[in-house]
This record gives C-alpha cells, structure tokens and sequence, in this order.
C-alpha cells in the first residue's frame, strides 16, 4: 500500500475492530488499541518501514488489510464485514508469506491473535503457543505459522 492509503486503512482497521474485537476488550484494552492504530504513529513507523501494509480492493475499495512488524509477525489483520469468507483474508495472508519466502529470512510467521480471530488463524495454519494473555487490556492468544 502508499502512504496515501494508510488513512483509509486505519479507517478500516477501527470500523472492523469496533464491530467484531471491542465486544472481548476491556475500555483499557480498546484505548490501548486506538492508541496503537493514530494516524501519527502509523505513519511514523511505515516511513521507518517498520510495518509493512498491504491491502485488498474490489472495485477501488479497500475491502481488508494485513500488516506486518520486523517482517514476520503480523500486528494488524482486519476484513471488511461485507467480504468475510469469501477469500480476501486468505490471498492478504498469503501476501505476506510471499514477502517471508522471498526475503528467505524467516521461517515462521507470529502474530498475537484477538479472541475473535483465533479461528481465522487455526483454518490459515497457525498454531497456538501458549495460553490467552491479557496486556494493558489486551486479549491475544500468542501463535506461530511455520513456512514450510
């Protein structure tokens, strides 16, 4: 994605969590989350490229996004409600082990996965590796997808 596109995203990315993760979050864990997803700091980190965005259209639409910190642990992951199984977080998955294949540099892809989307998850390969952990109010379950 431009830099021109991360204001959209994240328009996105507050939508889908308001509508499917706040329900699990405490109003701590929500704050946190908002604070983690401003504008300002988004930006600053994808000038660092320290997070990687990648995004999917369907007319011009953005209809979900994935993002990834350090290149292989991936901290955002959000689909439209309109485009829930219907493949779009698949082929943004798959983005992203594209982008581990080719730089050949990790052989495992993390993420810290909210309650709602530990299903998505286990149906993509990823594996829990421990329990539930809640962190400044936030719920995540740690996993692991391992490249083959």
């Amino acid at each position: 994605m431009e830099i021109s596109d991360i204001k959209n995203a994240l328009d996105l990315i507050w939508k889908v969590f308001l509508e499917f993760e706040a329900l699990d979050y405490s109003p701590q864990g929500i704050e946190e989350f908002k604070k983690f997803i401003t504008y300002d700091s988004m930006i600053k980190l994808v000038e660092k490229e320290e997070i990687i965005f990648w995004g999917c259209r369907v007319n011009l639409e953005l209809t979900g996004v994935i993002a990834t910190k350090g290149g292989n642990h991936i901290c955002l992951f959000f689909v439209d409600k309109e485009y829930h199984r219907q493949g779009t977080g698949k082929r943004l998955f798959h983005k992203v082990l594209e982008e581990c294949v080719r730089k050949n540099s990790r052989n495992s892809i993390t993420v810290n996965s909210s309650p709602y989307a530990i299903e998505v998850y286990h149906r993509l390969g990823f594996v829990n590796l421990d329990q539930e952990q809640i962190v400044n109010g936030l719920r995540f379950t740690p996993m692991r997808y391992t490249l083959q």
